[in-house]
């Protein structure tokens, strides 16, 4: 979507020009907060550099991450005034954002920005309903496999993704504990599903999708 709204605007079908929008920029280090639940939500934002988590602290005290923000996500989009997560970066970070009014002002005359618009809506209610149904019916070894299929999806290179959470952000996106995800990420390995490089086991190797997938199934 913010492709789209870069660079020179074509005239509108009725003869006004576009407004141009202003991007800003901003580096966030690991750990930084982005923006915080029930803040006003008066901006968009797009990730270029780093991977960011966005979550919910439970009335217990325990985190419960909503969804992972990799590069060339949008995030922050809200259908009210402030935001239902809090956002923070997970390592290093580099964002885009641009002000939610001049999205509204734009889509005003803009077919290709509501259509934008829409897609990003349609994929991220997709991603909460596939998160939903995650929690809700899967054991844990088929919720480490469905984190892995979505990973490898959104991750892959050359053969294998580096993953840039660590195991306790994994544990909380899943609803589960940080000793489950070691022991079922050890299972996967040990079956040869699997392999590690690197000393932190975050660089991961699928050797077997095809039994990756029909663990998650």
């Amino acid at each position: 979507m913010f492709a789209s709204l870069s660079g020179d605007r074509a005239p509108a079908e009725f003869g006004m020009p576009l407004p141009r929008v202003k991007f800003s920029e901003f580096n966030y280090k690991k750990g930084v907060q982005i923006f915080g639940e029930n803040e006003p939500a008066d901006y968009v934002y797009q990730v270029t550099v780093g991977a960011v988590r966005s979550y919910k602290l439970l009335l217990d005290g325990r985190r419960q991450i909503g969804a992972f923000h990799l590069v060339g996500d949008i995030f922050g989009l809200e259908n009210a005034a402030v935001h239902r997560f809090t956002a923070e970066a997970i390592v290093d970070t580099k964002v885009r954002l641009v002000k939610r009014q001049s999205l509204d002002l734009i889509a005003e005359g803009d077919v290709l920005v509501v259509r934008d618009l829409l897609n990003t809506t349609a994929t991220n209610l997709q991603h909460a309903e596939d998160h939903m149904l995650l929690l809700g019916r899967k054991n844990a070894l088929e919720r480490v496999a469905a984190f892995l299929l979505e990973m490898d999806k959104r991750l892959t290179k050359a053969g294998f993704f580096a993953l840039p959470m660590m195991r306790r952000d994994i544990a909380d996106y899943l609803g589960l504990t940080l000793e489950t995800v070691s022991r079922e990420l050890s299972q996967l390995h040990d079956i040869g599903v699997l392999g590690f490089l690197g000393t932190n086991q975050r660089q991961i190797v699928l050797l077997d999708r095809k039994r990756l997938a029909n663990l998650d199934s």
